[in-house]
């Protein structure tokens, strides 16, 4: 059972136009009332009369292998727990499990963990499986081992998608890869989110997989063909094309931050979504972790493999909504966007996630004046708390 619950008197970013200082009433696990003054009784109260706070909807991450010493791919219900149970303390809500290139048993297992798993009471939604490889480029392969890449198919995806229940929602492949296009087009018709990544395609491959139905990017910029003034590649492609949505790294080690900043200034943040792609280490002090067999090296800053490669991230989608806006100044509302709205969108969620209103999950995450987490609520329970808050 969850308590009744009254915020009162905070700066309300509702991420549909308005902000005010206001209530917000929690009941069963829902956003009841929103309003500049409630009467309501609750249970519980959180008063931010007199504090410099501001109450945003909770962050949804479309791109993470783990955190806190746990991975997707561990396949058990203990490592996405503890993934599920770190994360509201950066402020995220809910969370797609996402895989990475492994031989064919281990995808299965994990898939089938992820369907079964059961989320507990102030932990991150688990939202379904964001299906990250093995259908991509050897040439674009990054940190997902190329023994283990396979050519885009259909009968394969239907597999692990039953072994799923159904919890793959968004997929990362290359387009130009054998069945590439034949592929996208079967997936966009069972209402799969097609994302391009780990791709080497050409501009015109990338416009061809529009029409196919693709309409996201993988972590833009990173393994992906770049930009060049005589072939634009899938960079160009994402900046220009304004049917695709780009997730973006902003630990500003994945990406430049200026390259972050024309992302933002070509795409607007209504095109972008904020993603950590963290792995395991995520939270955990600097040595060296496991990440599909292969071993990381991990420092204060970020991830590699021996040779240099980056491993996915260590960053907190809290760093990145702070380094979003250092970087372009952008709004609270600009930042709902990117951390929440899209992703909801994108995921056909936004009719429960995604904003501050009535009859919504209660998702919500209290920032203060440097956007640093105070206060995060998973579905109307309160699943982290900072101490000098108690």
């Amino acid at each position: 059972m969850t308590q009744s619950m009254m915020i009162k008197q905070i700066l309300i970013h509702t991420g549909i136009g308005t902000s005010f200082r206001g209530d917000v009433f929690i009941e069963k696990g829902k956003i009841k009332k929103v309003a500049p003054a409630l009467t309501e009784k609750a249970e519980k109260i959180i008063d931010a009369a007199g504090r410099d706070w501001s109450l945003l909807p909770g962050f949804i991450d479309l791109h993470i292998h783990g955190a806190a010493g746990h991975d997707a791919m561990d396949a058990t219900p203990e490592a996405l727990h503890g993934i599920a149970a770190a994360l509201p303390k950066e402020g995220t809500t809910s969370f797609l499990a996402t895989t990475m290139t492994q031989h064919k048993e281990a995808i299965s297992s994990a898939l089938q963990q992820a369907g079964a798993f059961d989320g507990a009471a102030g932990e991150a939604e688990l939202l379904g499986v964001h299906l990250e490889g093995p259908f991509i480029s050897p040439e674009r392969a990054g940190a997902q081992p190329v023994e283990h890449i396979i050519p885009p198919s259909i009968d394969q995806f239907d597999a692990w998608q039953r072994q799923s229940r159904q919890s793959i929602r968004l997929i990362t492949l290359a387009p130009e890869t054998m069945n590439g296009f034949e592929c996208i087009k079967e997936l966009a018709k069972r209402n799969i989110v097609v994302s391009i990544g780990h791709s080497d395609a050409s501009y015109d491959q990338v416009n061809e997989a529009i029409q196919h139905g693709v309409r996201h990017v993988t972590h833009l910029y990173n393994q992906m063909r770049p930009f060049h003034h005589r072939e634009p590649g899938v960079v160009g492609a994402a900046l220009l094309e304004d049917a695709l949505s780009v997730e973006i790294i902003a630990d500003f080690i994945h990406s430049h931050k200026q390259a972050v900043k024309m992302a933002y200034r070509q795409k607007g943040a209504e095109k972008i979504i904020l993603i950590t792609d963290a792995m395991r280490a995520k939270g955990l002090p600097a040595g060296t972790y496991d990440l599909g067999g292969q071993q990381v090296s991990v420092t204060s800053d970020d991830a590699r493999l021996a040779d240099g490669t980056l491993a996915g991230s260590i960053l907190t989608m809290e760093d990145a909504v702070k380094n979003m806006q250092m970087i372009t100044g952008c709004s609270h509302s600009e930042l709902i966007a990117m951390t929440s709205a899209n992703a909801a969108r994108q995921l056909g969620i936004y009719d429960r996630k995604g904003s501050i209103e009535e009859n919504k999950d209660a998702d919500l995450v209290i920032l203060d004046q440097n956007q640093s987490v105070q206060l995060t609520i998973c579905r109307g329970h309160i699943a982290f708390q900072k101490e000098d808050n108690r």
